[in-house]
């Protein structure tokens, strides 16, 4: 950028500074006059005569050190007058606090190397624009956040701290993030006043978001003192086509025969064609060409026969930005019928059938009860001992949770976490989460609800319906288990509730309950796998106390038995888990990336909503004037001193 110039002084000063290197350089031209005297000695030296008999009142310059030297000061003093100075950044603020996206689509190439190591780089740059005083922390975060540096002015602990944070397959969410961050920057600057320090601590926190974006709103935090920015990470133009569902099940007419789904989505613009091979171990099974149109999803099935236990692998010849959605796998264990407790009061005949289907019927056993059997000592004792494991509760609810997942119909769980608005009516279904096992293979459109109640699910929950009065469905964690709640009813007091039960899609739902929260999906075929830090609960008939789990990665942990099931938290890696117990192998099950939202990554470019607040992208940095005057100040001190120097060793030498 090309410095720009303020004039000081007035013609006039101009005139007489100007005046100042000419007056320098006749010094040098001009002869002072001497006083002939004749010396004998002199003529012995004939030129220094001569020179001396010179009437002329100019003589010819000749190169010196001290005249360039003291042209050079005049002209750096008369440069400073002019006051260049250029703009420059600076952080806005004292305090920064850096949160660095370390979720599966950051792994993507459209960026060289990575998104992540574009993002750490930048961060670095802010890292060396802090000035002395400044204090940042770092925070990495996706689906959970990680505080990797504390507030510290210390620059070589931050770019260490930064360049030690590692890739994950997790999605991305910041509320966490954000939430720890306001957090620590309350807690701070609360000690700093405390102990009466000011400045660093008395200014807003400059919160700068290094993400490609793929996280949704926040609706539910106040920034405090941050003032967030998000720095978007990423090629508009990047497209990606993913294995979005991968899903392993018998085959419709031949029970004997085995059935391999797959779901490839198009992300990108364009058609793509797509080899998608299907290999059992290392073995190739079969491969199949599916065109994809851009923004849309096509299915590949795999015949498959032989096949009672094992583990399956299905690979995307894509060649684009994202490898980590390039392939899933499925694993087949032997099964084991799930328990389920169905609670009902009656009259509700398309679920009774549902759960009686031939298939239904394979995968669980079902109690069914009235809901006076929720009082009862019996109840009380078989959910305590935790025999069953996936209760329904039909338009009715439990004094207290049970020791199981839990499936709502109608009515909420027991406690303050899940809450309700007002019932509405006629609501119509807008968005379906499909990446979800419960939700997998399920098409809605031609769903109606005469009357439904929108929910409030608890933080963490996952919203699997979406209609245009609110949430309709939603799942939400609760310590070892899971509890889902449909908010409306599939049976009324005299009319169906909805068209659902008549549609094809019911049956196939009730086995995604059978699967996913009655355990299948974990103890027999992996048709829904297990999202990457997901919590697997692994249930064991074997007396053994513990368990070893063998990683993708070839490592091993130990588990260690909680009643009647073994926990696992350490699902970060995508790829097979084997569970083993007394000498065998009990379970194996597959972590993959099914997340629409990762594998769409263009960045964002929308704003971002906090709260009610819209934050707009602002800048991180202010523009401000850097002067230079100051800079050539200094170097014509330094010519004085050398000019001086050069002086004083020519005369005293």
């Amino acid at each position: 950028m090309w410095p720009q110039w303020t004039n000081m002084l007035s013609p006039w000063q101009w005139a007489a500074l100007l005046a100042v290197p000419p007056a320098i350089v006749a010094l040098y031209f001009l002869r002072l006059k001497r006083t002939p005297l004749d010396v004998s000695s002199t003529y012995l030296w004939r030129k220094s005569i001569e020179d001396l008999h010179v009437n002329s009142l100019w003589q010819r310059l000749r190169q010196s050190l001290l005249l360039f030297l003291q042209l050079l000061l005049v002209g750096l003093l008369m440069l400073a007058l002019w006051r260049p100075s250029w703009q420059g950044d600076q952080l806005v603020n004292d305090r920064m606090l850096l949160l660095i996206d370390t979720s599966a689509s950051m792994s993507a190439t459209d960026v060289k190397p990575t998104r992540l190591e574009e993002a750490k780089r930048r961060a670095l740059e802010f890292v060396e624009r802090m000035k002395s005083g400044d204090q940042a922390m770092v925070i990495s975060f996706s689906d959970r956040a990680r505080v990797e540096q504390p507030f510290t002015d210390n620059r070589k602990e931050l770019r260490r701290r930064i360049a030690a944070i590692r890739q994950t397959a997790h999605r991305t969410s910041l509320d966490e993030a954000l939430r720890v961050a306001t957090g620590l920057a309350q807690v701070t600057q609360a000690t700093a006043q405390a102990a009466d320090q000011e400045g660093a601590a008395a200014g807003p926190v400059e919160a700068i978001v290094l993400s490609d974006g793929k996280f949704g709103d926040v609706p539910q935090l106040t920034l405090g003192n941050l003032r967030p920015t998000l720095i978007p990470i990423g090629s508009p133009l990047a497209a990606n086509v993913a294995i979005a569902a991968f899903n392993v099940r018998p085959h419709e007419s031949h029970q004997d025969q085995w059935q391999a789904f797959g779901r490839i989505e198009n992300h990108g613009p364009h058609p793509a064609k797509v080899q998608a091979e299907l290999y059992r171990q290392a073995d190739l099974l079969d491969a199949t060409q599916v065109d994809v149109p851009p923004g849309e999803s096509r299915a590949v099935v795999f015949d498959l026969t032989n096949l009672a236990t094992g583990v399956l692998e299905l690979r995307a010849r894509t060649g684009d930005a994202l490898a980590l959605d390039d392939t899933a796998w499925a694993t087949v264990n032997p099964p084991r019928r799930a328990r389920i407790l169905y609670v009902t009061p009656g009259g509700d005949e398309a679920l009774n059938l549902a759960l009686a289907t031939g298939r239904a019927v394979e995968l669980a056993d079902v109690h069914r009860q009235s809901p006076d059997f929720l009082k009862s000592a019996d109840y009380q004792k078989q959910t305590a001992d935790g025999r069953y494991d996936l209760v329904i509760y039909d338009r009715c609810a439990p004094a207290e949770l049970p020791p199981a997942n839990t499936l709502f119909v109608g009515r909420l769980p027991p406690g303050d976490a899940w809450k309700q608005q007002a019932k509405v009516d006629v609501p119509q279904i807008i968005d379906v989460e499909r990446a979800h096992p419960l939700m997998q293979f399920l098409e809605l459109g031609d769903v109606l609800i005469a009357e439904g109640t929108p929910l409030e699910p608890p933080p963490g929950a996952t919203v699997l319906i979406h209609t245009n009065a609110g949430p309709m469905f939603a799942i939400a964690p609760r310590l070892n288990f899971e509890d889902a709640v449909l908010g409306f009813e599939l049976y009324g007091d005299e009319t169906l509730g909805t068209n659902w039960p008549a549609r094809l899609s019911f049956p196939l739902f009730v086995l995604n309950v059978i699967e996913y929260l009655g355990g299948q999906s974990r103890d027999s075929i992996r048709g829904a796998s297990v999202s990457p830090g997901e919590t697997v609960r692994v249930t064991s008939d074997l007396p053994a106390d513990r368990a070893t789990v063998r990683l993708p990665n070839q490592s091993t942990q130990r588990l260690e038995r909680r009643g009647n099931v073994f926990e696992f938290a350490g699902t970060d890696g995508l790829g097979i888990y084997e569970v083993s117990a007394g000498g065998r192998v009990i379970d194996r099950f597959a972590v993959n990336l099914f997340d629409s939202a990762e594998s769409d990554i263009p960045p964002r470019t929308d704003p971002l909503k906090i709260g009610h607040v819209e934050v707009a992208p602002q800048p991180t940095q202010e523009t401000i004037r850097r002067e230079g005057w100051k800079y050539l100040a200094v170097a014509a001190l330094a010519v004085l001193i050398l000019e001086w120097y050069i002086y004083n060793r020519r005369v005293y030498l």
